[in-house]
């Protein structure tokens, strides 16, 4: 029997970081804020008292709809620092009222019916990895109840297009799931987020998700050839084709709609041939300024690696990627067609003309591989223990890039001193580069507010240093998310990025699909 999902952390119950990675964590944590390692038990669902729902499911749906309570609380909270921290606390008052589990696209529906009926919000819900307060019930006392809509019956690889390398995949498949349904017929979709073994298809398209490959196609609009919406004003479904110039494109429109018009429940997705061929390389540099220059000349020489993320010498270090001694480069390339070689050699050259010293212990790569897929175990940890932790990202031209890139970490700095009252750690690594910029992403380290209290200042402080950190990206240019999506956490940025006249056009598309407002309320549209 599968094991069931964490409602308070990061993946399936009985999974987690082992003895070594512990060990080291702590060390972490004892050395750098003084803190002192303990284990504390996992909230427990025995413990924790929900409000008793406001809604009654309907005979009908029945089998569909459910106030069992460990879904309510598995649907209460995303995984950001604050719904953690909030679950640790044993806080689930936005516990949703019920959670519905449709298997077809006419339940879909029907929950929608039932939902605009009853005066209830709906809050898509694909596994649950948000880290911006996505799918969290807080919709305010509007409404007379809360479902949260869990796709993940919809969960099969329903035709496939060899010729056309091509596949209509129902959106609540997870991503381990989809690539071992493509591999008998040596196809991948090749995307593959931080968060693939806890997210779903349908969840990568409304969040516009970004793929673990740092060049070309990595964003998940490039694979959506056509896709099928249900809203509560009837259903969508855009025409399959390999591209298109008539007018606008309604897949675009529901490409990061955050579950704001509709529900997903289908796509043709473009597939690609299984990888053959590889290459990899590390290359280690003095600071990410002069890795970041050498980088630019990789990205802008056409060879697009699947790698080329360059990892500061303190997030390096945090991770036990080194010792702290310096910035590093990972380079990759792979190809289901050809050798790699002359790709390689090539970027190779172009990062030693820049500066850069290659690896005799290219082992770094897979540090850095297995941390990067084991961080999101950390938090479940480090919260009890009182330390904040986060993380953000961004995109910005490369021209700007240094003005950015110090504005961004004094910014960051000045509000942990503020929050906290003594100095924390914010590193950098660039997650994905194009040719006309990067995307850095950082992680902060803060001890927090300890006491009785302490949970609650602890999101206080939180807020503060989020809101700082927010206030100098849109400040200094950036986008306020590359791919985290924008949920309730990244709402008031939001507005301040995107045209008025574009909020005003977003606002008429809303009330087009979603009359009533149900579904997702305070995402995207206020």
């Amino acid at each position: 029997m599968v094991a069931r999902l964490k409602f308070y952390g990061w993946g399936r119950e009985g999974e987690g970081l082992d003895a070594d990675e512990r060990a080291a964590l702590f060390r972490f944590v004892a050395d750098r804020f003084g803190i002192e390692a303990r284990t504390v038990e996992a909230p427990r669902e025995a413990d924790i008292t929900l409000r008793a729902s406001r809604l009654t499911a309907p005979a009908a749906l029945a089998d569909v709809l459910t106030a069992e309570p460990y879904e309510r609380l598995l649907h209460t909270y995303g995984k950001s620092f604050p719904e953690t921290v909030r679950a640790f606390a044993g806080d689930f008052a936005n516990a949703p009222d019920l959670v519905a589990r449709p298997r077809t696209e006419a339940e879909v529906a029907a929950v929608l019916d039932f939902a605009a009926t009853a005066a209830a919000a709906v809050i898509p819900f694909g596994a649950g990895s948000s880290v911006v307060g996505g799918v969290e019930p807080r919709v305010g006392d509007t409404w007379r109840g809360t479902i949260s809509l869990d796709t993940r019956r919809l969960d099969s690889i329903l035709e496939v297009d060899r010729t056309s390398r091509a596949a209509r995949i129902q959106a609540g498949i997870l991503g381990p799931a989809l690539d071992a349904g493509l591999k008998p017929h040596s196809m991948t979709l090749r995307h593959f987020p931080q968060s693939y073994e806890y997210s779903t298809l349908g969840g990568w398209i409304v969040t516009r998700s970004g793929g673990h490959y740092a060049t070309l196609a990595t964003h998940i609009d490039e694979f959506v050839e056509s896709l099928r919406l249900v809203s509560p004003a009837g259903v969508m479904e855009t025409r399959r084709l390999p591209g298109s110039g008539a007018g606008p494109s309604p897949d675009r429109l529901v490409i990061g709609s955050e579950g704001a018009l509709g529900i997903v429940t289908e796509a043709w997705m473009r597939l690609q041939d299984r990888p053959r061929f590889r290459g990899g390389a590390v290359f280690g540099f003095p600071d990410l300024g002069a890795a970041a220059v050498a980088v630019r000349a990789v990205a802008q020489a056409g060879l697009y690696p699947t790698n080329l993320r360059a990892i500061d010498n303190a997030e390096a270090g945090t991770y036990g990627v080194n010792a702290f001694e310096e910035t590093l480069v990972i380079l990759g390339f792979e190809s289901a067609d050809h050798p790699v070689d002359a790709w390689m050699a090539r970027a190779a050259e172009l990062l030693a003309d820049h500066g850069g010293r290659r690896h005799a212990d290219e082992a770094a790569a897979m540090r850095w591989r297995t941390a990067f897929i084991r961080m999101p175990y950390n938090r479940e940890l480090t919260v009890p223990l009182g330390l904040i932790n986060d993380t953000f990202e961004t995109a910005i031209t490369w021209e700007r890039f240094d003005a950015f890139h110090a504005a961004i970490l004094a910014a960051t700095n000045a509000a942990i001193v503020e929050a906290t009252g003594v100095a924390g750690t914010v590193s950098t690594r660039f997650t994905h580069v194009y040719p006309d910029g990067p995307a850095p992403y950082y992680t902060f380290n803060a001890r927090g507010a300890s006491g009785p209290q302490g949970a609650k200042r602890r999101i206080e402080q939180w807020t503060h240093v989020k809101a700082a950190a927010s206030d100098a990206i849109i400040a200094h240019g950036g986008t306020i998310t590359h791919h985290h999506a924008v949920g309730r956490d990244h709402m008031p940025w939001y507005r301040q990025q995107r045209p008025a006249l574009f909020a005003t056009a977003l606002a008429g598309a809303k009330a087009a699909f979603d009359p009533g407002g149900i579904l997702n309320p305070g995402v995207l549209v206020p």
